[in-house]
């Protein structure tokens, strides 16, 4: 007898035999029990996840000689033709080879015709998305109101391309993904039941490979059998499949905990001996850069299956939960960016190197690692600019303010004795327009009793105006709460006008922030580092 490949020897032939899909099982088992059956039943998912073994069990169901049941016998003649394909009222419909309305319509011309064997003629139609819209609009009546002895399977990968007039018609399933525990659990029960001698971490390989498809794991199990003349070792499933071994992916995270590039490229280049796929090795790194974020967001983040678990978690105590993110950010940008890239280990070594250079300067969060150490060690890598860089412009001189021990010395002592300081006065004044303009542009020339006398800026003149100094007066009477006689002289005064003293603390506060950003080492460093320069004018003081 010739070989059966294993994943048609091991397709189940019943719903307790199915690997995941319990919402679909339950669903399905409950309408068989109850006599409630649909009469379209459309089941989605991605390839491989029992899309059309379910259909195949549901035929069987509908048509066992034993009776319609969730359980069908298995041993009727008509669950054996069903099971080896030749029964006659199950017509399998490839929609990715008939998709012309001619070829359904010769289908539909027979669904008015009572089945020749079973209790119901069942149309299992395959790929359906595949059908061109003739072909749709011509299933549409039919897939409505079909004769009571006729029951409709469709099943497809891509449902976003069946109309709404379809779906509507259908009771829809959609199929999972099948987890990574129930792949690798099957696949060890098949091996055990086969006789097949197999290490554990070569059949999570496979399991992981197959990415959610038990078709695609039972396949790749074939392969991996073959290759390994009966037995399954990791090394030669992994030379199968062009995946690394972990521990090199636990090495590059190291290096990069270290800050070194010397020993990341070191790790680059014994991982380049193996020929990888460098596409496959981000993944990987990122797959394990999820499994450090986790550890650090929760206490048992880090199951006890879980692969390099010990080395895993010393690395989430090194990395900082910030340069984990980081890192899986740019693995991400670089797996895209990877095939545009002029040599895969070229791209793959300035990944590493970013992951490296943008890590925050800090190196903030790292266990045991000297956070200085990064700056030094990606200056060292950085490639020399040959550009001549243009100098940076110097920035303009702060303009020299009078400092407040040589404005009280150009007061007048009479105004000094007082105790009347007329900056602040005059900025409390409740004064508007042009009248508070008059006054912020005055400096106090004397103060004597209820008399005061300002002496307003030459360049101010047009101020001097009798009824804004009016209004001046009578401010001023009403918040000292007593009448004063005010006289205004235009001139150069000794003393600092309000508005002067305003500009002065301004051009202070400007100038203090200024020296802050200059004097910071962090700004320092980030102008050293990628050659930049402040740009005049562009920092303003916090208010």
């Amino acid at each position: 007898m010739s070989y059966q490949v294993l994943a048609r020897k091991w397709r189940p032939r019943s719903f307790p035999e199915m690997v995941g899909q319990e919402h679909v099982l339950r669903a399905l088992i409950n309408a068989l029990d109850n006599d409630r059956l649909h009469h379209a039943f459309l089941f989605t998912g991605t390839r491989g996840v029992g899309k059309t073994t379910i259909a195949r069990i549901l035929a069987k169901s509908l048509n066992c000689e034993q009776g319609m049941s969730s359980h069908p016998c298995g041993t009727c003649s008509a669950c054996r033709e069903i099971d080896e394909g030749r029964f006659v009222d199950l017509i399998e419909v490839d929609a990715a080879s008939r998709t012309k309305v001619e070829d359904t319509r010769e289908i539909l011309d027979n669904v008015q015709y009572a089945p020749s064997r079973g209790r119901y003629k069942v149309y299992l139609i395959d790929e359906v998305h595949m059908l061109s819209n003739h072909s749709f609009n011509a299933l549409l009546k039919t897939l409505e109101e079909p004769p009571p002895h006729v029951k409709f399977l469709l099943a497809t990968t891509d449902p976003q391309k069946l109309p709404v007039t379809i779906l509507s018609r259908c009771l829809q399933f959609n199929l999972k993904r099948l987890p990574l525990e129930q792949i690798r659990g099957h696949l060890q029960h098949i091996l055990d039941q086969e006789g097949i001698r197999a290490e554990a971490a070569a059949v999570s390989e496979i399991a992981r490979a197959a990415d959610g498809s038990m078709r695609d794991a039972l396949s790749l199990l074939d392969q991996a059998i073959a290759h390994g003349g009966g037995v399954l070792e990791t090394a030669g499933v992994r030379a199968m499949l062009g995946t690394i071994d972990r521990t090199r992916v636990i090495a590059l995270l190291r290096a990069l905990a270290a800050g070194e590039p010397a020993g990341l490229l070191a790790e680059a280049a014994a991982l380049a001996e193996l020929s990888p796929d460098y596409g496959g090795v981000l993944n990987e790194l990122n797959s394990a850069l999820t499994r450090i974020a986790l550890a650090q967001a929760l206490p048992d983040g880090l199951g006890e299956e879980v692969e390099q678990r010990e080395a895993l978690a010393e690395l989430a105590g090194q990395i900082s939960p910030e340069d984990v993110q980081l890192y899986y950010q740019i693995g991400l940008t670089g797996r895209r960016d990877l095939p545009l890239a002029p040599e895969p280990r070229g791209g793959f070594e300035m990944i590493l190197l970013r992951m490296l250079t943008f890590r925050p300067a800090g190196g903030a969060g790292q266990g045991a690692t000297k956070p200085a150490a990064a700056r030094p060690a990606a200056a060292a890598v950085a490639p020399v600019n040959t550009v001549a860089e243009p100098a940076p412009r110097t920035l303009p001189a702060a303009p020299a303010v009078p400092t407040p021990a040589a404005v009280s010395a150009a007061v007048p002592v009479s105004a000094q004795a007082s105790g009347f300081n007329w900056t602040e006065l005059a900025a409390t004044l409740p004064l508007g327009g042009l009248a508070r303009q008059l006054a912020l542009n005055c400096a106090l020339l004397r103060h004597d009793g209820d008399s005061v006398e300002l002496v307003l800026e030459p360049s101010q003149r047009a101020l001097h105006n009798k009824k804004w100094e009016d209004a001046l007066a009578k401010a001023l009477s009403e918040h000292l709460g007593r009448p004063l006689r005010l006289t205004i002289q235009v001139g150069s005064g000794s003393g600092e006008t309000p508005m002067a003293a305003q500009q002065r603390r301004d051009q202070e506060r400007q100038a203090e922030a200024q020296a802050s950003i200059e004097g910071d080492a962090n700004v320092q460093s980030i102008l050293e580092r990628f050659g930049g320069r402040i740009e005049p004018g562009s920092v303003r003081p916090l208010e």
